[in-house]
């Protein structure tokens, strides 16, 4: 799952502006908060079998390593394939200090899910219709692509707002 969320200048979720409706029953507008499942690329695939090698050959998304990217042109089209936004928008972000890290202890349920989390803060991104992210290995143009999502409804940021991206990714064992 890849969660997504725009924080306004105070931190608090912001939210869509409300429909006509809502505005005349003075209902606020949803939280620009959103959730969407995500597909382990080609790519990722080979970097998991990589990273169980003794000697792996490959960067692992990690602390250091692990980067961020969205963008604006999502098209449907070779989604497992993908290796980059199709559109990209702004700079890569690099991991949230602490992450990745697994979503709960050893031996308990969510140990076999590992999350990752950016944050473009105010000012990274002034930019509408984002609608796609993807999860790299670095920031350079030989970097692979772990994972791909679609983000809908497409997000809009201001300049004054923070967006976080959050991934989830479980292994199977499929």
């Amino acid at each position: 799952m890849v969660t997504v969320q725009v924080l306004d200048r105070d931190g608090n979720i912001k939210r869509r502006a409300p429909s006509w409706f809502g505005r005349l029953f003075r209902v606020p507008g949803r939280p620009m908060l959103y959730h969407h499942h995500n597909i382990v690329t080609r790519e990722g695939d080979a970097l998991i079998a990589d990273a169980l090698l003794v000697t792996p050959t490959k960067t692992k998304v990690s602390s250091s390593a692990g980067f961020i990217q969205v963008g604006t042109g999502w098209t449907g089209n070779s989604v497992k394939t993908n290796v980059r936004c199709n559109t990209p928008t702004g700079a890569m972000k690099a991991l949230d200090s602490g992450y990745p890290a697994l979503k709960a202890a050893w031996g308990n349920t969510g140990d076999t899910t590992l999350v990752y989390r950016a944050s473009f803060a105010a000012g990274s991104l002034n930019v509408n219709g984002i609608n796609e992210a993807c999860l790299l290995n670095g920031n350079a143009g030989g970097s692979n692509c772990l994972a791909y999502a679609q983000i809908t409804p497409v997000v809009n940021v201001t300049v004054s707002d923070t967006l976080q991206v959050q991934w989830e990714i479980t292994i199977l064992g499929q």
